[in-house]
């Protein structure tokens, strides 16, 4: 498979496959594709499709499959920000938010990733459920706003606020410490609780989440009152 990613801050992944290639893709995201692409819906068994339910993900993916010769298929991000290509690999599997993923090649297993610690998923800002992908191949991952990357040594954190991780090596650690402070906690306009992410590995944050967009845009929408 040959890529290019065009188009930031509203991005594009267009993919070039060979005959015979497929990639499975969360639903709804193909933009334009070539006539000889042939979709098929899959829900990958019981287990996967209840995981996907959890994370807040579409139930179903749709693979898309070169058919009588190669084959181009455009996938676009749902909001402004950026799309990034992860090379998956034994030992090497990316954990990232729900929703952020937007396809792979089929060698790249796509699974919920639980937070060990309950209080964690419950404040971390990242819910109880993230995705883990896995495998082999190249995956698509979708970022909202600008994407900052960090290379995390053992033992060393950064505090995020709780919606900014977009993604990190499987090999980094969750956990959340509150503010402290009543009055900062009270009054800082930071919420209670951060997320703190402790290395090895690299870290992706993004600047825009949207959930932040949409509470900033909340106040401009006209009520039907």
């Amino acid at each position: 498979m040959r890529y290019s990613i065009e188009g930031e801050p509203l991005p594009v992944v267009i993919c070039d496959v060979e005959n015979g290639e497929m990639l499975k893709c969360e639903s709804g995201s193909m933009a334009w594709m070539t006539p000889n692409m042939k979709m098929e819906t899959k829900g990958g068994g019981m287990g996967k499709i209840l995981g996907r339910a959890f994370s807040g993900e579409s139930i179903f993916l749709n693979n898309f499959t070169a058919e009588g010769g190669p084959g181009t298929i455009a996938l676009a991000s749902n909001v402004p920000g950026s799309i990034r290509a992860f090379e998956i690999s034994p030992g090497h599997d990316i954990v990232a938010q729900k929703n952020a993923f937007l396809a792979c090649e089929a060698g790249v297993d796509l699974d919920i990733f639980f937070q060990k610690k309950f209080g964690t998923g419950i404040f971390g800002g990242e819910g109880f459920i993230m995705q883990r992908l896995s495998g082999q191949g190249i995956a698509f991952v979708e970022f909202d706003g600008h994407c900052k990357e960090y290379d995390l040594a053992a033992g060393q954190s950064m505090i995020v606020d709780t919606g900014y991780l977009a993604a990190m090596d499987s090999t980094c650690s969750i956990d959340v410490r509150t503010v402290p402070g009543i009055k900062n906690a009270l009054f800082g306009g930071e919420g209670l609780f951060n997320t703190v992410i402790t290395g090895p590995g690299h870290i992706w944050l993004h600047t825009m989440p949207v959930s932040h967009l949409a509470g900033a845009l909340l106040p401009y929408i006209p009520s039907k009152s």
